[in-house]
């Protein structure tokens, strides 16, 4: 549904969506910004539910000026099968965002820091950040954290238990 403040519904599940979680549990879109202290709370909510969670980026540089080249890193970090292993450890210390750090989750995660880095600089991968923003800010999205529930409204902020609760058996 596209209300008023809205100029698109947001777009169902992707193919290239980072999604984890059991495989009949209900879904959850988050729109997320891995430099967000709300995100990091929503994360650590949403990893004790029994939800199936879908990540996508509302990353705006006018907001952190780390938001994008870290979107972009999580990318480079997929590319290599580590989405998830790297938004976890960014959720965990988000105190510790510039290249150096990035470089040392990357070792600790036993990826190939030099492959990262190519990939950090291919413009699909700005491409595919954008993309999420654009859509997020298109169907509503106007915070981070949002959660597109089930039902399809959106949720701004990190979810509390009843919430994860109404989620779980939806």
């Amino acid at each position: 549904m596209v209300s008023e403040l809205t100029s698109a519904p947001i777009p169902p599940l992707r193919a290239d969506d980072h999604v984890r979680g059991p495989a009949d549990a209900s879904l959850a879109i988050v729109y997320g910004d891995l430099t967000c202290a709300q995100c990091a709370l929503a994360a650590q909510s949403l990893r004790t539910a029994r939800v199936r969670v879908a990540f996508r980026h509302l990353a705006l540089a006018r907001r952190h000026r780390r938001a994008v080249p870290v979107a972009i890193a999580a990318e480079a970090a997929a590319r290599q099968g580590a989405f998830w292993d790297f938004h976890d450890a960014l959720m965990a210390d988000q105190g510790r965002l510039d290249d150096p750090h990035l470089w040392a989750r990357c070792e600790v995660l036993g990826l190939d820091v030099e492959r990262f880095e190519s990939d950090r600089r291919d413009p699909s991968l700005a491409a595919r950040v954008a993309r999420d923003a654009r859509d997020a800010l298109r169907g509503g999205a106007a915070t981070t954290p949002t959660l597109v529930l089930p039902d399809g409204t959106l949720h701004p902020g990190a979810p509390d238990p009843t919430l994860l609760a109404r989620i779980a058996v939806a």
